[in-house]
């Protein structure tokens, strides 16, 4: 009887020669994630205090708010007083964080940036009248987040469709916890990565659910893009890793998804940090 010749060959990637050598350059690995950001403080230069009273008046402003927050208040600084300079420090002192929120203009209300400053539950809004919002998440933009809020259209969804597979029942069951939830209600979260469906049924849940005006994106390792849409308490939530691939698609029926939010103790920690950067300015 023959032998197999597996028998007396051994597998590739095997025994002696088959990995480098001392001498030999290693196994190349793909880079991981490092140097995770963390806050630093800038301090702007005054040279002259007296000139720029004005916007160090609007820091302490900032930081009374910051330690007289509670969940669910939000409290607005304007900035319509103040002169191009005194204006330019409030801009530097606050600084850019990782959450940018932009709505569209409305009818008569004009479009909206929304910023938020290296300290968490800060808010800078440009768009109308220029302002410091201090909130979990900026009140501003919820006002106008789902548009008209037609909600969602029902009809013929039982009639067959091609390439319909799981929007009509995914339909359903977003309008039943948008109809019925009241505030403070626990998020309803879709998550559509882990749902079987076709490209058809991602185009019938994008135009039944309809445009909202909100958009906000949170950077950090990767991005997380939140979408407000034309149903009110419905927002799409995406997350992409560092290479920007989708990495995780969801619907959220919420009051506004957490993860655009800054936490409690994060605003407790950014009064203490502003107020530190007042004192040094001083």
């Amino acid at each position: 009887m023959s032998s197999s010749p597996f028998a007396t060959q051994p597998p590739v990637g095997f025994g002696p020669g088959s990995q480098p050598g001392a001498d030999e350059e290693g196994l190349a690995y793909l880079p991981l994630p490092s140097g995770m950001r963390t806050f630093e403080a800038h301090l702007p230069e005054v040279e002259d205090k007296d000139r720029l009273a004005p916007a160090l008046k609007v820091l302490e402003e900032v930081i009374t708010a910051l330690e007289g927050w509670a969940p669910g208040a939000s409290h607005t600084i304007p900035l319509g007083h103040l002169d191009r300079e005194n204006l330019a420090l409030v801009d530097e002192a606050m600084g850019e964080g990782e959450v940018a929120v932009k709505v569209a203009g409305l009818s008569d209300a004009r479009p909206m940036e929304i910023q938020e400053a290296t300290f968490a539950g800060v808010w800078r809004l440009r768009g109308g009248a220029d302002r410091i919002e201090v909130a979990a998440f900026p009140r501003g933009a919820l006002v106008r987040a789902f548009g008209a809020a037609a909600g969602i259209d029902l009809a013929g969804l039982d009639a067959p469709m091609p390439g319909i597979f799981n929007a009509p029942a995914l339909l359903v069951e977003i309008e039943d916890r948008a109809r019925t939830r009241q505030p403070g209600d626990a998020p309803h979260v879709i998550n559509l990565s882990l749902l079987p469906h076709t490209p058809e049924d991602l185009a019938m849940l994008d135009e039944r659910l309809g445009p909202g005006a909100t958009t906000v994106l949170s950077r950090g390792y990767g991005n997380c893009r939140i979408d407000a849409t034309g149903t009110r308490g419905v927002w799409r939530v995406r997350y992409y890793n560092s290479q920007d691939m989708l990495i995780l698609d969801t619907i959220e029926v919420s009051d506004v998804p957490e993860v655009a939010c800054a936490a409690a103790e994060d605003i407790s920690d950014s009064a203490e940090r502003l107020t530190e950067v007042l004192a040094a300015i001083r």
